[in-house]
């Protein structure tokens, strides 16, 4: 079974020397005082000792038992309880929420870095505390004063958790057919009433409370996304001061049998006229629930590149030790009997893969949740509103192909392993299993390719695209006398010019014919993530050539971020051609074939 190692070296330089957090921090007022290089390497320090040693030993253990269910109650594997007490008594809860109900006001992007170190540890028990981040999020954006008074500071401290609970068995993505319902209650509450199916820690033993986040329809609200609320839904009910009084009347009845994941409890929730409160504007859930489903899109992507890192940790540890056969060029451990199969091109080739993917997604991560805090915490409007949009239009890639590229590291993970890869005990299919589930939560890949490219890319009329290609444009003006650096900065323009043309093709043809959105938004949004993470290795590439020239005793670390770069352009970064190609033939042969005709 693979332990997991945190990474902390490359994590700091994407932190420190890639997005320059300390120097880039200092215009967030809110963390001009507490944000520098010193603090922030040692929570991650804190953090990898917690995850090494707490949550990595029970990751295979966890799956192995699963959660147990008796009559409504869960207990969640040996091991995840006690986990979790040292958790919240290290104050990883409270991180980025707001000192006025007991956090630690600190950056999103902290938490999103100790997040990655979760997942990539525990990813089933990492999902506990994370869904109860997003309720508190929620409530701090949504909620009226009163209800942050009275829930916030349970949820900070993490004595209490929270779920976020949208699906239902006959709507799946589709929120608008929903048919929980909501009925004013004579204290100004609401009894709510329905079924909610896939709630992720619907219901544990690890708190003594939990906060649901529902979706519900209010009498006589509008059809369609329209129509829906927003409600806070306790598991016990609680007073004006935060104690908890009787049981709400909200129950699990069942918990999913997975192939994944088996550590977290997958629940089928039923509201028998439980107490809930409005949170937000009437018939505006959806929008209050985006502050939930956008953190969790991130949170999801995490579980993504937890799934590339840990799938590459555990094959590189393997091929380095397991012999196979000689080298092709001749013996590299003639005083062995065969050769490591991390000299062999086509093992080499798989774990250069897994770390393009691993280090290419922590930067678009990291990246990502700096986006978060400059939209909330910066003083200028203008970088604010850029900020916003950029993390609008990189929220579907980092998502979608996060959790893509992880699931093909995972499958290499198992193939570098051989037939052991198969075998329960070494860990690797557990990764596979894991993983499979990141592309269809919180929108799947093919829903988030329809936002990319529908939404974001040609309802903005290209203005969302067009931040991003100036970030491209601006990198490859910056450093055009680099020589050193002509090779990506040629395949950038190429890609940059492609890109802006592959989307007027769409959008032409869309007017023609509105299914060309749909058949090419997947391919779309593959090319655009090839296309982001080859601006981002280009930047990494420029800050090691940089390193390496000013002189450094981590020669062997920036050269291997160079090979990685190297190898992402000249061995990766070529699919963008075969999803180009299949754009461009449109939706004909997608759309031709008759229903009846699937199947005889």
């Amino acid at each position: 079974m693979p332990l997991y190692k945190a990474p902390l070296r490359d994590m700091q330089f994407v932190l420190h020397e890639l997005l320059q957090t300390e120097k880039n921090y200092q215009s967030l007022p809110d963390y001009q005082e507490t944000i520098s290089r010193e603090l922030i390497d040692q929570y991650l320090e804190a953090a990898a000792d917690f995850c090494e040693n707490e949550l990595s030993p029970i990751n295979h253990s966890g799956d192995q038992e699963g959660c147990h269910f008796n009559q409504g109650a869960v207990t969640t594997p040996v091991g995840f309880k006690e986990a979790y007490q040292k958790y919240t008594d290290l104050g990883f809860t409270s991180l980025t929420a707001s000192p006025e109900y007991g956090g630690q006001g600190l950056p999103t992007l902290l938490r999103i870095v100790i997040s990655e170190m979760l997942c990539s540890s525990n990813w089933a028990w990492a999902m506990y505390p994370g869904l109860a981040h997003g309720a508190m999020r929620t409530i701090e954006h949504h909620g009226t004063e009163q209800q942050k008074q009275k829930f916030l500071p349970h949820l900070v401290s993490g004595v209490w958790t929270g779920t976020m609970c949208l699906t239902e068995s006959h709507a799946g993505s589709d929120l608008g057919i929903i048919r929980t319902k909501a009925e004013p209650n004579p204290d100004g509450s609401y009894a709510i009433t329905g079924e909610k199916i896939f709630i992720s820690a619907g219901e544990h033993d690890l708190a003594e409370n939990i906060i649901h986040i529902v979706l519900a329809r209010l009498p006589n609200a509008p059809s369609g996304t329209k129509g829906i609320s927003l409600f806070i839904v306790p598991k016990f009910n609680v007073d004006d001061a935060g104690n908890l009084q009787d049981r709400n009347n909200v129950a699990c009845t069942s918990i999913e049998h997975k192939m994944g994941i088996h550590g977290n409890a997958t629940c089928v929730m039923n509201f028998d006229g439980a107490k809930g409160y409005l949170i937000g504007p009437e018939n505006r859930g959806l929008n209050c629930m985006f502050t939930f489903m956008n953190s969790a899109r991130i949170g999801t992507a995490m579980q993504g590149l937890a799934a590339s890192e840990m799938a590459f940790q555990g094959a590189l540890n393997y091929a380095k030790d397991r012999l196979a056969m000689r080298s092709l060029s001749g013996a590299k451990c003639p005083e062995k009997n065969a050769d490591p199969i991390i000299v062999h091109p086509a093992v080499r080739s798989m774990l250069m893969t897994q770390k393009a993917f691993s280090e290419g997604g922590r930067a678009l991560a990291y990246l990502l949740a700096e986006q978060v805090d400059i939209g909330e915490k910066s003083t200028d409007s203008t970088q604010q509103a850029y900020s916003e949009e950029l993390l609008a239009f990189l929220t579907p890639i980092a998502k979608a192909f996060l959790t893509e590229s992880g699931n093909e590291s995972a499958k290499h993970g198992v193939q570098v392993f051989g037939g052991h890869g198969f075998i329960v005990e070494h860990g690797m299919e557990q990764i596979v299993r894991d993983a499979r589930i990141s592309t269809l939560y919180e929108g799947t890949t093919e829903i988030q390719s329809l936002d990319l490219l529908a939404r974001k890319v040609l309802k903005s009329e290209g203005k969302l695209l067009n931040n991003m290609i100036g970030l491209i444009e601006q990198f490859i003006q910056d450093h055009r006398n680099n020589a050193d650096l002509k090779p990506y900065l040629d395949r950038l323009s190429e890609l940059k010019q492609q890109w802006l043309s592959l989307t007027n093709h769409i959008a032409k043809r869309a007017k023609q014919n509105p299914e060309e959105i749909g058949a090419a938004s997947v391919d779309y949004l593959y090319f655009s993530s090839y296309t982001v993470f080859a601006y981002l290795w280009a930047r990494m590439a420029q800050v090691a050539l940089e390193k390496l020239a000013a002189g450094t005793q981590e020669d062997k670390f920036y050269k291997a971020k160079l090979s990685t770069a190297k190898f992402f352009y000249q061995k990766l970064l070529h699919r963008t051609e075969a999803h180009a190609a299949a754009i461009e033939t449109g939706a004909e042969s997608v759309m031709e074939l008759e229903e009846d005709a699937f199947a005889f």
